[in-house]
């Protein structure tokens, strides 16, 4: 199993939805910033967003194991062997991350079940 790098591409606010169904003052999300760093194999990196966690989690897990050495959903997606880009679920201020396939061994060791 490999480490997958996790990097937040973009902070989003989509105003039209959020003047009609936020808060006042709802701004882009305060959790993730632009530019930061994580890594995964198949467990939730520290520091990262439990909502946004659980919206990109498979596709973590499917590039931890090998997915994306060819390209994802039949080359009709990402033109780029390794790489998903994907993006949390909160409809009215999404963070968009680039997940990348990476060499790293991951630091869990398992033995698998036979």
């Amino acid at each position: 199993m490999k480490q997958v790098k996790i990097t937040v591409l973009k902070t989003t606010l989509d105003k039209e939805l959020a003047e009609e169904y936020g808060v006042e003052g709802l701004t882009a999300c305060h959790m993730m910033k632009e530019g930061q760093i994580f890594y995964a194999d198949y467990a939730k990196p520290e520091g990262m967003c439990d909502e946004a966690w659980k919206a990109i989690y498979q596709y973590v897990f499917a590039l931890a194991h090998g997915a994306g050495e060819d390209l994802f959903y039949y080359g009709d997606w990402i033109k780029k062997p390794g790489i998903a880009i994907v993006s949390c679920n909160d409809g009215l201020r999404p963070v968009i991350f680039k997940l990348e396939a990476t060499e790293e061994e991951s630091k869990i060791s398992y033995t698998p079940v036979r």
